[in-house]
């Protein structure tokens, strides 16, 4: 059972840097690394080399009876590099996994320390934080939500920081960062200070939105209300972390800590299904000195392969200062993508950070009116760019959860100008030939 019932895939045969092949011989320019995912790119030999040589040496150990030493250097090396007192890593196999481990751990922590009516998690709308029912919950993506409504927990959306379509225009930008984080407090403060345990929330919005990253000020407003009324910050940086931005941990750069973090997509490359939550020593040693244990759990958590594929990657990304390179290529990727698309008359907004970008489409410019969902622009430029050798990721939904498109551009850091080029110019291409074969 495929993604889309009615799609006929092309086969993957083999990948070469930023290009995957097919079995028919064609090459595609993937310019969204998937999604988010491949920063190292699909041919990387160091990262293969590894997880080959623990499947030579053991493949699988049940985390109940045995550690690594792989998952124990990659969980030190995390927690080393990770801001604030993020110090307990906790392994998984995907976002959304790492996001259920998250939520779980916020509210086990609270119930340790004899606060059980905290458990209210608050999030943003236009958010998306995994597809198991806890993190589709947690998330504010209609579309998704849908058709599960009545399985989902119910749980609070504030406004996203999205200064595009939101802010006003006598606003500054400090100015409205602030109004939008101040729906937190609001929030906290209608549902009562002491049953709210966490804020989800994601520093660069990836899939729902496209690449928005929040004005100056927000996050550092977001974390003082957060300490004020005593609830866990989490920061989903499962599609934004690991380099994506520009730096290691996407925080980084609003120059806060969150008391949860989740890593997924680029922890382990693609080259194995990994995910982490990692936590502060407090929620770890609340948890630690009541009951003993997190209550909570998977089969292939920490599994051998997958975080020594994620300790090779970690290895790839420093010691050919990748993260660095995806700041300065970030740069230069930002550039070409104004520069050909800055003054298209269907493109409404660039934004992005490091090598995490997003081109909004809309019908008028001066209006920020958004295509008719029913011309289906972003599902179609992502069929047309693919027939053109371009992988990018679309998605709908983007003004208001029911009508607007974006497409993602988050390539491989390893790559080049020429390629960012040639990615340009067939974006720009495959754009065109959309609206031509359809205008609306």
């Amino acid at each position: 059972m495929g993604r889309r019932g009615h799609e006929h895939a092309p086969f993957a045969a083999s990948g070469d840097g930023c290009f995957i092949v097919d079995t028919e011989g064609r090459r595609y320019l993937d310019a969204s690394g998937g999604p988010a995912v491949s920063c190292l790119g699909h041919s990387n030999r160091t990262v293969a080399a590894a997880v080959a040589a623990q499947l030579d040496a053991i493949a699988f150990p049940y985390s109940g009876f045995f550690t690594t030493e792989a998952a124990e250097e990659l969980a030190r090396r995390l927690a080393a590099a990770a801001p604030g007192r993020l110090d307990r890593v906790y392994f998984v196999s995907g976002g959304s996994e790492a996001v259920e481990s998250a939520i779980k751990a916020a509210r086990q922590y609270f119930v340790e320390r004899g606060d059980p009516r905290r458990r209210h998690v608050i999030a943003r709308r236009q958010s998306y934080h995994g597809n198991t029912l806890g993190a589709l919950a947690a998330g504010g993506n209609v579309a998704r939500r849908a058709p599960y409504h009545p399985l989902l927990v119910e749980n609070s959306h504030i406004a996203p920081c999205y200064e595009y379509r939101h802010r006003c225009e006598d606003e500054t930008s400090e100015a409205y960062g602030r109004r939008v984080a101040d729906e937190l407090e609001a929030e906290i403060v209608r549902l009562g200070r002491d049953t709210v345990m966490a804020f989800l929330v994601e520093p660069v919005v990836g899939a729902t939105l496209g690449a928005v990253p929040a004005v100056d000020g927000y996050f550092r407003r977001i974390r003082e209300i957060c300490d004020r009324h005593g609830i866990l910050l989490i920061l989903d940086e499962v599609m934004c972390g690991m380099g994506r931005t520009g730096t290691l941990f996407a925080s980084e750069h609003d120059g806060i800590a969150p008391d949860i973090v989740c890593l997924a997509k680029g922890l382990g490359a693609g080259y194995q299904p990994l995910g982490a939550m990692i936590c502060t020593d407090i929620i770890h040693d609340t948890i630690l000195d009541g009951s003993g244990f997190f209550q909570h759990g998977h089969t292939y958590q920490g599994h051998p392969m997958a975080v020594a594929a994620g300790l090779a990657v970690l290895d790839e990304l420093t010691r050919h200062d990748l993260i660095e390179r995806a700041a300065t290529m970030g740069r230069v990727l930002e550039d070409h993508l104004r520069e050909r698309f800055g003054d298209h008359p269907n493109v409404g907004d660039i934004r992005g950070r490091g090598m995490f970008w997003g081109l909004e489409f809309v019908a008028d410019r001066d209006t920020k009116e958004p295509f008719a969902p029913e011309a289906q622009v972003a599902a179609r430029l992502k069929d047309v760019a693919q027939a053109n050798g371009l992988l990018c990721y679309p998605s709908a939904g983007t003004a208001d959860g029911a009508r607007g498109d974006h497409v993602i551009i988050a390539p491989p850091y390893i790559i080049t100008e020429s390629e960012i080029e040639l990615a340009c110019d067939l974006l720009a291409r495959s754009l065109d030939e959309t609206l031509t074969a359809n205008p609306v």
